[in-house]
């Protein structure tokens, strides 16, 4: 008996090695967007949900956050601008990163998403965790090089993308 499974217009049989291979290759960036997605819709929440944190000033908000870094920052200019509205740096923050996550999450507009995600981390690791030493210790460069392959790939499967784009190659809305 021969185990199979239709995946869009291919079908990859399962009980061949070449068959697990090509399954495992095909669903390969699945984990790193669900990965994505959960943590930046908890970070974004978790922002949103914090008092302390959207304030101007004070132990653990945005503000003292920025005024922290704001001199090892590699781009000063970014914080500064973050610092003449700091709270609603704050909310854009965590509303990007709430968006950003429910996109991944939901692989709507995958490629967009995924850029967003490149994009807040890029800001993040310029500004916040630039002093970081060793580099390796600050976790904004590593989310913007796992943002990286989803930039490229999108959302291919299992995604509203690809249900748009089934729709569209079936003769439904072009």
């Amino acid at each position: 008996m021969t185990h199979g499974m239709r995946t869009g217009t291919q079908s990859i049989r399962l009980d061949s090695p070449r068959g697990w291979r090509d399954t495992a290759a095909h669903y390969a960036l699945l984990p790193l967007r669900i990965f994505l997605g959960v943590t930046f819709v908890y970070a974004g929440l978790d922002k949103l949900t914090d008092s302390a944190f959207m304030q101007a000033g004070g132990a653990g908000s945005i503000g003292e956050t920025m005024r922290a870094a704001r001199d090892s920052a590699a781009i000063p200019a970014l914080v500064d601008l973050a610092l003449k509205a700091p709270v609603g740096f704050g909310y854009a923050i965590a509303l990007g990163e709430l968006a950003v996550g429910i996109g991944t999450l939901l692989g709507l507009l995958g490629r967009l998403a995924a850029l967003g995600g490149a994009l807040i981390s890029l800001s993040l690791w310029l500004t916040v965790s630039w002093a970081t030493t060793p580099y390796y210790y600050g976790n904004d460069l590593a989310f913007l090089m796992a943002w990286l392959p989803l930039v490229l790939a999108g959302a291919p499967y299992l995604s509203v993308d690809a249900a748009w784009r089934a729709r569209r190659g079936a003769g439904g809305y072009r």
